[in-house]
């Protein structure tokens, strides 16, 4: 249903932005022939590569969450526009991208702006970053 809006090749495009950002990035500094200059140039371009590879597929790797994600915030918020529905998903620049394209979606593109201070400040999203996080499970049983 909802999943249609989502799986055309634009979006894919717009939502893995980033992925396509690390792709290009890695394969060029790959494409520097550092190793003329010196061999110990070698080991930091490979660490570099392998950074941005890894960080390429799991972005990619997440396409089928992306598609979850998107049709959970349109039923949340077909209704009337939620902004804490969106809170979590402002805290990245992958989410943010899933954000815009569930507010156009919903014709309430003009509403960015507003979701824009549930955005945590840097400082603070690094520090919840290194705290440790707590796991919490919910099972729900047919009939609650």
């Amino acid at each position: 249903m909802a999943d249609k809006g989502i799986c055309s090749f634009g979006r894919f495009l717009f939502l893995n932005f980033y992925a396509f950002l690390l792709l290009f990035c890695g394969v060029g500094i790959g494409v520097v022939p550092l190793y003329q200059k010196s061999l110990w140039f070698l080991i930091p371009q490979i660490l570099i590569i392998v950074v941005c590879l890894r960080g390429c597929i799991s972005i990619f790797s997440s396409w089928n969450h992306k598609k979850r994600d998107y049709s959970i915030l349109l039923r949340k918020n077909e209704k009337g526009l939620r902004p804490s529905s969106f809170s979590d998903y402002m805290q990245a620049p992958c989410g943010r991208l899933l954000v815009l394209v569930v507010l156009k979606d919903l014709g309430s593109l003009s509403s960015y702006k507003a979701l824009k201070s549930l955005r945590k400040p840097l400082k603070e999203r690094i520090k919840d970053g290194c705290s440790r996080q707590k796991t919490v499970v919910t099972v729900y049983t047919r009939g609650q």
